[in-house]
């Protein structure tokens, strides 16, 4: 039998399930539509400005948001 090392992965557990569901719990998810080639644009932007598409977006939306209460 193959002996485990720490930090192998084990599989999904239980602990985990909850873990990302006490995590998740944080967020509220908001669905945009876009088609495949914006969302191309997007996710590359993010990426060379070295951030996740989310972060990304959630820094468009407070940008404008402080452009629009100027």
């Amino acid at each position: 039998m193959a002996e485990k090392k720490p930090g192998a992965y084990n599989g999904y557990t239980e602990a985990r399930k909850r873990a990302n569901e006490k995590y998740n719990a944080k967020f509220h998810e908001v669905k945009v539509r876009m088609d495949p080639d914006r969302h191309e644009m997007v996710k590359k932007h993010a990426q060379e400005q070295g951030e996740s598409t989310s972060a990304f977006i959630n820094r468009a939306i407070d940008e404008q948001i402080e452009r629009d209460n100027q």
